[in-house]
């Protein structure tokens, strides 16, 4: 099954995340991401077994036991790709403790021997796929406040033809 391991947004923070989204809805072309998909991949582990699944969640309980909840920070919107097709992101903060997470997941998927995707850590949140991004400048637009992260969760995803599903599989709350 194809799997990743992300942070859930807060409630308060997935609604300002949605709204900035909704204004930028208004000016940038492309499939808008739904709200239940907003996340910080923390790694991407893609096709994994049941063993996998199992070692996974065991590096989640290694990493997040006693953890504190952690800072999402906005930090502007970025893009990979090209401006005629790319994917739209609001960046995030690299706060030291986003950065630390991330890093001890990856190091302990590697002492389970989980595979994943090397590709540096960049934290943001996906808002739109095959965007076209108007030439110049945006508007004005209203930022998310920054949000506390309680949730590391490993995902399932499915992907169809009206988008990828996610589903939780195995969810570690940070203390708040």
């Amino acid at each position: 099954m194809r799997t990743f391991i992300a942070l859930e947004l807060p409630e308060l923070f997935e609604d300002e995340v949605t709204a900035l989204a909704r204004q930028l809805r208004d000016v940038v072309d492309g499939r808008f991401m739904r709200r239940e998909t907003y996340h910080v991949t923390l790694a991407f582990l893609g096709e994994v077994d049941e063993m996998g699944v199992h070692d996974a969640m065991a590096a989640l309980d290694e990493t997040c036991a006693g953890r504190a909840a952690v800072e999402l920070v906005p930090d502007g919107l970025g893009t990979f790709g090209r401006p005629r097709d790319a994917t739209l992101w609001l960046g995030l903060r690299p706060v030291p403790e986003l950065l630390a997470l991330a890093g001890d997941v990856r190091v302990a998927l590697d002492a389970y021997g989980v595979a994943y995707d090397r590709k540096a850590f960049r934290p943001h949140i996906t808002l739109a796929r095959r965007a076209r991004m108007p030439r110049g400048e945006l508007p004005t637009l209203v930022f998310p406040e920054s949000g506390q992260a309680t949730c590391v969760t490993l995902f399932k995803s499915e992907l169809s033809s009206e988008g990828a599903t996610y589903k939780p599989l195995y969810t570690i709350e940070l203390a708040s």
